[in-house]
């Protein structure tokens, strides 16, 4: 279920932990940072830059005593967060939300982790999210056990949209498809131009040319898409498909049951699967 984009809060973004500054975290910090970040700390082995006010520590016992972030984002491999959760499980509770983008982790499997009652936003971004055109999917828990409130689901909403667009479901196992579908997505698009420019290679275009098609095409048919959000993707593909064409020619291949229809449902069907296999 979807929610309205809205203004950025002027308000400063209170003190943040930040649990790994890789491509993702760092690219969460970066987003931050533009709108006005408290003093916060990330907590990464790696010698990552980090712009100052905030530091970078290298493990979670070299935490200073008095920080209190507001919020603690898990943005770890998942095989890493039994061993990288627990030393800085003490700041986490009622009053510090935890906010995870670490595919495949459940909320209750995170819990066990946690001191109770602590309030748990789990999220699925996607690598867009490197350049601020992100698309991330987030999930709270509802009802009468729900320990997430609404000052608190706000701020993940904010800290979210630093980096994109936003959308929440109210069921977890919607995080699975979400996965498949956009989390993985970025690659099936790279895979489209990858081939794209090794089949113009094969076609006797020089490289540089191959490449420069390929890539333009996706991205500038993305910014297309995003342009024209009124218009669906099959009315668009139907305006480039002359009757009797080349791009009709083409389509008639792809479009057989047994290629993009059956392919990319298999595609994401499996990377669905392995996300519930992931589930812990």
């Amino acid at each position: 279920m979807s929610r309205p984009d809205s203004s950025p809060s002027p308000v400063t973004i209170p003190p943040v932990l930040l649990l790994g500054g890789g491509r993702m975290g760092s690219a969460m910090m970066h987003g931050w940072q533009q709108q006005g970040l408290s003093p916060s700390l990330v907590i990464d082995p790696a010698p990552i830059e980090v712009p100052a006010p905030h530091r970078r520590l290298p493990s979670a016992d070299l935490i200073p005593a008095g920080f209190q972030p507001a919020v603690i984002v898990l943005a770890v491999k998942p095989q890493l967060c039994e061993a990288a959760i627990p030393p800085l499980a003490h700041l986490a509770g009622p009053g510090t939300v935890v906010l995870s983008i670490m595919a495949g982790r459940t909320t209750d499997g995170l819990r066990r982790l946690l001191p109770p009652r602590t309030p748990i936003v789990r999220a699925m971004p996607n690598t867009p999210a490197a350049i601020g055109r992100g698309v991330t999917v987030a999930y709270r828990r509802a009802g009468p056990d729900a320990v997430v409130n609404p000052e608190q689901e706000a701020l993940c909403d904010r800290l979210l949209r630093a980096i994109g667009a936003v959308a929440w479901v109210e069921d977890e196992a919607l995080l699975d498809a979400v996965t498949a579908i956009s989390g993985s997505g970025p690659a099936y698009v790279f895979l489209l131009a990858e081939l794209l420019e090794e089949i113009g290679r094969e076609h006797g275009l020089p490289a540089d040319l191959a490449r420069l098609l390929a890539r333009g095409t996706v991205s500038g048919s993305g910014a297309l898409l995003d342009s024209e959000a009124a218009v669906s993707a099959a009315e668009l593909r139907r305006a480039v498909t002359s009757p009797g064409g080349t791009t009709e020619q083409a389509l008639a291949v792809l479009m057989a049951q047994e290629a993009w229809p059956s392919s990319l449902r298999q595609a994401v069907r499996a990377a669905a699967e392995r996300s519930r296999a992931l589930a812990r």
